[in-house]
């Protein structure tokens, strides 16, 4: 409620604390925000400041204990920053996700540990073979089940799209609670798939058998999954058994995703884009798709990339974002699967020091990935693969000096073992590829460059000492701005850095740079330092 200035709309007597006029006990007023804070102004000079407690009354009955009160503000809770219906239908408390790393640097430990902490968690399945990612899948249910929420990833592999679709079939018959898609530039069988087995309906409302969350950069693939899913590719699923006509028919009622997460300047994939420009672009396609096709229930969208500091996370939910997804900030946490070492990297890295390299798994496409570069030289070195893949048709055509220049400089070692390596990696996993390399001398150079980017993931993870200049590790700039924010606090050190800590702390810090704008908007001389929220040890009330 806000009154005029000359019109109070009520009185403010104090309790235990006298309102706040100065900037330093404005700045505790502001930590306060748990609590009704109350706008008043002092009568001799007309400044207005804050009442946190006390009691308020009708505006005539003002005496000389009293002060005329210009606005309330209800309590606020970092619970409350998003929309309450994302912590409703996952089961969590804060409408905070952290993100699905991939290779397993999102582990089991870390999604064990936010369910915990009422946050929910995905395990980083992209690039892991299937037994490994089964592996993991079994331990989430044997630990979590349907009890707490938890879910895992399924990133889109364009070149093996049998692969994609026996994930799909593990985690629907495994039971997974949420999907998260990532690196989607359309729909496949599979993803529509995961949406539509198990839908049924339930006093008139369809109800899913499991979330289906998905990233997205680019209004273009966002206007996919905030629709239903096409006919054709329910025809498809339909055909192949994954799904029944009933379920097929009601697919065509809902949108593909319940979550549309805008993925801004992140780590690994990432277009580099805004995040004030995209996620009230993507926000105000989700309200005119969910028009046009009379949704009950509209996609929420959340925010992610570039989120490492509680303004950032403030000002996703000041965009409107109804969640926010944390990446590169959980990479350096202790329970990520990166090697102590690259975490280290991570902790000492700047907003500036991260670059543009070429994707392993969309490598022919010329699809980058945002890591580091502080420290590791895999960034020249991938993109000089890249520059040879794409001026030459084979391993054979390579000039004499390039070749040894590549089989010294970057691969360390010759392309005929990295072949043998490569062919016995594929013979396990899939045989066609080996049988298409043979028969197309340009895939397999291909296939022998993505061994070094896929080595250079797996030598970061490892923490291999001989090959820590070849470290790929995923980064975006939110890393350096964490690293900023935590200079001189106990999440300076990264063996302080566990990944429900660093949650509670963004949440925290974002509910005091909200009740700080909100305090600044109701006209209050708000101190700089209040928008400069300082790392503490938190605990779960």
């Amino acid at each position: 409620m806000v009154g005029s200035l000359l019109e109070p709309i009520g009185a403010w007597s104090p309790g235990e604390s006298p309102a706040a006029f100065s900037a330093e006990d404005v700045l505790r007023a502001v930590s306060r925000f748990r609590e009704v804070a109350h706008v008043v102004r002092e009568p001799a000079s007309g400044r207005l400041g804050v009442g946190v407690g006390g009691s308020i009354g009708d505006a005539r009955a003002l005496n000389g204990s009293g002060l005329p009160l210009i606005s309330a503000l209800p309590s606020l809770y970092p619970e409350w920053l998003g929309d309450r219906s994302f912590c409703l239908a996952h089961g969590v408390r804060f409408p905070y996700v952290a993100g699905e790393m991939a290779n397993g640097i999102a582990t089991v430990r870390m999604v064990v540990a936010m369910a915990n902490a009422g946050m929910l968690g995905m395990f980083g399945a992209g690039g892991l073979g299937l037994p490994r990612v089964e592996k993991a899948v079994d331990e989430l249910v044997a630990t979590l089940g349907d009890r707490l929420p938890w879910g895992v990833n399924l990133i889109h592999s364009p070149n093996e799209p049998a692969l994609e679709e026996r994930a799909a079939e593990l985690f629907i018959r495994r039971g997974v609670p949420c999907i998260s898609t990532s690196a989607f530039m359309g729909l496949t069988p599979a993803v529509v798939r995961c949406v539509a087995a198990g839908l049924r309906k339930v006093d008139g409302r369809v109800v899913r058998a499991r979330h289906v969350m998905t990233k997205i950069s680019r209004s273009e693939v966002a206007r996919k999954f905030l629709a239903p899913a096409p006919a054709d590719l329910l025809k498809v699923c339909v055909q192949r058994g994954w799904i029944t006509e009933d379920e097929a028919r009601l697919a065509e009622t809902i949108p593909v995703a319940e979550d549309v997460t805008v993925e801004a300047d992140s780590g690994g994939h990432t277009d580099n884009q805004s995040m004030v420009a995209l996620l009230p672009a993507i926000l105000a396609l989700r309200d005119e798709l969910a028009a046009k096709h009379g949704f009950t229930e509209a996609p929420r969208v959340g925010a992610a990339g570039g989120i490492g500091t509680p303004g950032a996370a403030a000002a996703a939910f000041a965009l409107g974002a109804s969640y926010i997804v944390t990446g590169s900030v959980n990479q350096a946490a202790v329970e990520s699967g990166l090697s102590a070492e690259g975490r280290a990297m991570l902790a000492v890295s700047e907003i500036p020091d991260v670059i543009m390299a070429p994707a392993a798994d969309m490598f022919e496409l010329g699809v980058n990935v945002q890591v580091l570069k502080r420290g590791t030289m895999f960034g020249p070195r991938a993109k000089k693969l890249y520059e040879i893949y794409s001026h030459y048709p084979s391993i054979e055509a390579l000039p004499a000096d390039v070749r040894a220049r590549i089989e010294k400089d970057v691969l360390h070692t010759t392309f005929d073992d990295v072949w043998a390596d490569t062919r016995a990696f594929w013979t396990g996993r899939d045989a066609g590829e080996v049988a298409k390399a043979e028969r197309d001398p340009k895939h397999k150079l291909a296939l022998c460059c993505r061994w070094y980017l896929g080595k250079a993931s797996k030598w970061a993870i490892d923490g291999e000492p001989s090959r820590r200049a070849d470290y790929q590790i995923w980064s975006g700039p939110s890393m350096g701005a964490f690293n900023a924010w935590a200079k001189g606090s106990f999440l300076e050190r990264p063996e302080n850095r566990g990944v429900v800590q660093v949650a509670l702390n963004l949440l925290e810090g974002a509910a005091a740079i909200t009740r700080a704008q909100q305090l600044r908007s109701h006209g209050v001389p708000v101190p700089a330092a209040a928008f400069q929220f300082r790392p503490r040890v938190l605990a779960l009330a």
